[in-house]
């Protein structure tokens, strides 16, 4: 398939392309700055240098490339984690995952895109029993604290994936990450998830799976995986070969 990654040289993006290939798939890859593309044409990925908040640009860049599939890995984080986000890195990627999703989707639309998997959070649910099933209550977007902030932007996100007439709409929350990459090595209590993990359930999901939302994470008990081990084949224990991370690391 021809697959546009939006964010490929992102914390999951880089652990994703690499899956993509190695399946055969044929994948561009979207990044701000040219210094990038060359890294992604390094890897075998065809490169994109688009801003996703400019929607005429990446409408042209979809309907020019044609893929059958998106996937939207896009996020605005620190490298570094110096406490917990503030409110004006919640409130970028809020406005990430509203505009810029909202002219993501607009521009697969108008490419012909099949199928479009939304990376998402799984730490989002309101207070309840757990495991959360995906069928959950999640926290109230009111008010200007930074969660609220953070779940404004992601209801936005979903909805804009699960309703877009003609796309088979996947979403994907995830846990908080682990592993190469990210800010930690190794999980921070309940409700984490291992980067590679979450890239091959991406991976997953571009050819299985009905569209919906689905749990993606450690088998801790903080969500509940069963649908995404049922109707993705979704393995938390899931690392990279060795082979593949000398190739493309």
């Amino acid at each position: 398939m021809r697959i546009f990654v939006a964010g490929g040289t992102g914390v999951i993006g880089r652990r994703l392309l690499p899956l993509l290939l190695a399946d055969g798939h044929v994948v561009i890859g979207s990044t701000r700055t040219p210094e990038k593309a060359a890294t992604l044409e390094a890897l075998g990925v065809g490169p994109v240098v688009v801003d996703v908040f400019n929607a005429g640009a990446l409408h042209n860049a979809l309907t020019h490339t044609r893929p059958e599939v998106v996937i939207h890995q896009l996020t605005d984080l620190p490298r570094v984690l110096n406490g917990p986000l503030d409110a004006a890195t919640s409130a970028r990627n809020a406005r990430l995952r509203i505009e810029g999703t909202a002219n993501l989707i607009a521009a697969a639309s108008a490419a012909g895109v099949q199928r479009f998997i939304a990376q998402s959070i799984a730490f989002i649910y309101a207070t309840g029993p757990t495991p959360h099933l995906e069928t959950d209550a999640l926290v109230s977007g009111e008010g200007d604290a930074p969660g609220a902030t953070t779940a404004r932007g992601i209801r936005a996100l979903e909805q804009a994936t699960l309703s877009t007439p003609g796309i088979d709409g996947i979403v994907l929350r995830y846990g908080r990450l682990y592993g190469p990459g990210t800010w930690f090595d190794r999980p921070q209590g309940s409700g984490s998830l291992h980067v590679d993990a979450a890239a091959h359930a991406a991976l997953l999901a571009v050819t299985r799976g009905g569209p919906g939302v689905y749990n993606i994470s450690d088998d801790d008990g903080a969500v509940a995986i069963a649908k995404a081990r049922a109707q993705l084949g979704f393995d938390p224990d899931f690392r990279r070969s060795a082979r593949t991370t000398q190739r493309f690391a």
